[in-house]
């Protein structure tokens, strides 16, 4: 087992291990942010044949070629065709055809003029201009083609995506599967959120704000309760979470006296690759994996700090991006700005730090300054921070006006109050 290693050594450790999940076949409707495992091509043409993009009077350009506002041309109204109709017959020189938005063109029509442009009377329709072969005309195909790759495999279905699936005749769509996260708190001094916090203790808040990074991250969490501080207490948690894809708990990584999660780990068969990674908050970070063959289940497994926000931070570093990865995504990390720091910041070179900051746009400048209170207990900070900031390990001062990098945890960050138009 290596021990200090840097964070990227330490993610790097982690992603190597990590596999990509078998697939799972869900409903389209059910597969919002899943990533497909193989392309999708389409089955039909779309729109299926030529069409009206509008409202008006389907006509054959060449009828109209002499139109003018002094000199309009009067075609007889043939027949009309409403969306989801069949054209009764061919559209013969000299007629046009009423036509409504999304109707199939009438064979022998290549255009449509709108609706507005027109003066009709009884069975007569004036034009008074030429009109463009094609215009207010969808192509038959123009969308997708019969054979044509669609949607290739890896991409992450979103709104869109769901619409295609949809338009091309697909209820079923196969996707990689959702990782499966058992999570598990340890302590004698926690207690579930309606618990008595008397006598100095206090709410398991980690499986709850781990649970929902995993949700946030697209996959399922299986909260197992808290282990008290013993072995055999621990053991037990932890041998109910072997069946899932990756298990992880808070607290007990450490090196107290009553810090029991790594030698639990190793009596279950779990093969540490790292404990300790040089960064602030998180210190007391240990990865490891059940190999093939130990118990026929090898779930990824973390310990990760109980300090709140140290839980947190970790789990933001090397849990999620494993957990994107398992599901198929490529990019697996938050955004990143580049940013004004807003105030000189000091620490200790030797480990890298994430500095919680909020973020305050200058015009087209974003400026970044720290929370405050930057212990590893103060949860409230993780609530107010809307961004970590990248404060490398060799460094010891980030003077105010300096430059900096930034993960964004506040995507509305983003966004904007107006419109952009």
């Amino acid at each position: 087992m290596r021990t200090g290693l840097t964070p990227a050594e330490a993610l790097a450790s982690v992603l190597s291990h990590t596999p990509v999940l078998a697939s799972e076949r869900v409903e389209c409707a059910a597969a919002l942010g899943r990533v497909l495992v193989e392309p999708v091509a389409s089955g039909r043409d779309l729109p299926p044949s030529d069409n009206s993009a509008m409202d008006g009077f389907a006509v054959r350009a060449a009828d109209l070629e002499q139109a003018s506002p002094d000199s309009p041309v009067e075609l007889k109204l043939a027949f009309e065709i409403h969306a989801g109709g069949i054209p009764e017959r061919p559209l013969e020189a000299g007629e046009c055809a009423r036509i409504l938005t999304g109707a199939p063109l009438p064979e022998g029509a290549d255009s449509v003029v709108r609706q507005e442009d027109i003066e009709a009377e009884g069975p007569r329709v004036r034009f008074q201009q030429p009109v463009p072969n094609g215009e207010h005309v969808r192509r038959r195909g123009e969308d997708t083609r019969v054979g044509e790759t669609i949607l290739e495999a890896g991409t992450r279905i979103g709104a869109a995506e769901t619409g295609m699936l949809a338009a091309l005749g697909r209820s079923y769509v196969a996707v990689h599967r959702q990782p499966r996260v058992a999570i598990l708190s340890g302590g004698d001094e926690l207690v579930e959120p309606d618990g008595d916090v008397s006598g100095g203790r206090i709410v398991s808040s980690n499986s709850y704000s781990m649970a929902a990074q995993c949700r946030l991250a697209g996959a399922i969490p299986q909260y197992l309760g808290i282990a008290r501080d013993s072995p055999e207490a621990l053991e037990e948690l932890l041998r109910a979470g072997l069946a899932s894809d990756v298990l992880v708990s808070s607290a007990g990584v450490s090196v107290g006296d009553r810090d029991f999660v790594r030698p639990v780990l190793e009596k279950l068969g779990c093969r540490l690759e790292f404990w300790g990674v040089q960064m602030k908050p998180g210190y007391p970070l240990t990865f490891g994996l059940f190999p093939e063959g130990t118990s026929g289940l090898n779930p990824l497994t973390f310990g990760l700090p109980g300090n709140p926000v140290s839980a947190m931070v970790t789990f933001e570093q090397f849990v999620r991006p494993a957990l994107l990865h398992m599901a198929g995504h490529t990019a697996l990390h938050r955004p990143t700005l580049d940013v004004t720091v807003g105030e000189t910041l000091r620490k200790k070179a030797g480990r890298l730090h994430f500095v919680r900051v909020t973020l305050e746009r200058r015009g087209k400048e974003v400026v970044a300054r720290s929370f405050g209170n930057q212990s590893s207990g103060v949860l409230r900070s993780m609530c107010d921070a809307q961004a970590l900031l990248i404060f490398p390990a060799e460094a010891s001062e980030l003077p105010r006006g300096g430059r900096a990098r930034v993960q964004l945890l506040d995507e509305t960050f983003l966004a904007s109050r107006q419109p952009a138009f």
